[in-house]
């Protein structure tokens, strides 16, 4: 049992009974002063203070000064439920993570570089390590917490909430990053793949707001997709859906870290694209994608047509998953989406090649727009939504 479980007849068993006596006079009574909700609840006027502090730190409520029989009072509004969620994203080499309230209003959020690919158990107590210190600084306490979502770059199998063998962090594979979060904090845990809560994020609060069928595709050290058909995440059988990276595109091509050769992601993912750079280029080495970007942006030949050719090779890609799935819009993210139309453009024309006219008419291809927050802001919905 950790620290963080509230079980009967413990402290924070008690001040979550507490908390929720002040939210129901609220709600109950509407603007009271902290000298109300002292008599209405039967709590101290020291524990309301507390508690109204605590609350107005997450935003459940405003506080406004007034006057109260002549003497100066504070009075208390409640503004939304209460509850915090947490929202975690694991990347190859970088960890964020992010506190929202219980409407997905981000309160606080912080993001370190770190070697989150070289050991699973040790990622995930670095994200625990992270997740406590935020909640400390904004004084949440862990019964406050109602759930958590995380964020993987790899397919979640649905029945095991394993990471799967594609995964571009091949020392993943196997492991149970919700069921080890769970563990370390004492609270429920949903794990998705990345591109997937990239793609629920972009579609409530993004460049695909309003639309039913989008594939979001996410570029970095692989390539992989989240599809929404009908408004709702499709995750296939087991899980797996959206793992356009293995799309084979060149029988004698490259041989994948998945054994097939010439598959989409030897053509697009960050190592393949990188190893093409000039060893005596201007980037030197080690470079990164987005020096690599940065470069084309620059004018850099080079790079130019790294980007480009990899524009193309998404493109051909993307026109059998548009024939297939017949979205209204392709939303790119990722580093290398940061390229844009030096990107975009030749994937365009790309698609325009391979893709059936009457699964391109309606289609839109464009940059997403949340940037690299998109897993993290997918994951926070994707928390709140098993908090309903």
């Amino acid at each position: 049992m950790t620290d963080a479980e509230v079980t009967p007849g413990s402290q924070a068993a008690l001040r979550q009974a507490n908390r929720q006596r002040v939210v129901e006079a609220l709600r109950e009574g509407g603007t009271l002063t902290q000298a109300e909700i002292a008599r209405t609840t039967g709590l101290s006027a020291a524990s309301v203070s507390n508690i109204v502090r605590d609350l107005r730190g997450v935003g459940t409520v405003s506080v406004r000064e007034t006057s109260s029989n002549g003497r100066r009072a504070r009075a208390v509004t409640l503004l939304r439920p209460p509850g915090v969620v947490v929202a975690i994203d694991f990347a190859f080499s970088r960890l964020k993570v992010a506190l929202g309230d219980s409407q997905g209003r981000v309160l606080l959020e912080e993001a370190i570089a770190y070697d989150v690919a070289a050991d699973p158990e040790r990622g995930v107590r670095r994200a625990v390590w992270l997740a406590e210190t935020l909640l400390t600084q904004a004084r949440v306490d862990h019964s406050m917490v109602t759930s958590v979502a995380a964020a993987v770059p790899g397919p979640i199998d649905l029945a095991t909430g394993e990471v799967g063998g594609i995964t571009c962090m091949p020392r993943w594979a196997g492991f149970r990053p919700g069921a080890e979060l769970a563990e370390r904090l004492g609270l429920p845990v949903r794990v998705d793949n990345d591109a997937n809560l990239c793609a629920l994020a972009e579609a409530a609060e993004g460049v695909a707001r309003g639309l039913d069928h989008v594939v979001y595709v996410n570029l970095s050290e692989g390539v992989g997709a989240g599809v929404i058909v009908s408004g709702r995440l499709f995750h296939g059988a087991g899980g797996t859906a959206g793992e356009i990276g293995h799309i084979g595109l060149d029988e004698r091509g490259q041989v994948c870290r998945c054994g097939n050769r010439g598959c989409l992601e030897t053509l697009v993912g960050a190592p393949y694209l990188l190893n093409m750079l000039p060893q005596q280029g201007n980037l030197g080495h080690p470079a990164t994608l987005a020096d690599m970007v940065g470069a084309a942006h620059g004018a850099d030949p080079g790079c130019r047509r790294i980007v480009a050719e990899a524009g193309s090779a998404l493109g051909r890609g993307m026109a059998i998953v548009a024939n297939m799935f017949n979205p209204q819009m392709v939303v790119v993210g990722g580093e290398l989406a940061e390229a844009g139309e030096l990107f975009l453009e030749p994937m365009r024309r790309a698609m325009d090649l391979g893709t059936l006219g009457s699964a391109l008419r309606d289609l839109r291809l464009v940059q997403g727009r949340l940037g690299s927050s998109a897993a993290l802001r997918g994951a926070l919905r994707y928390a709140l939504a098993s908090t309903g």
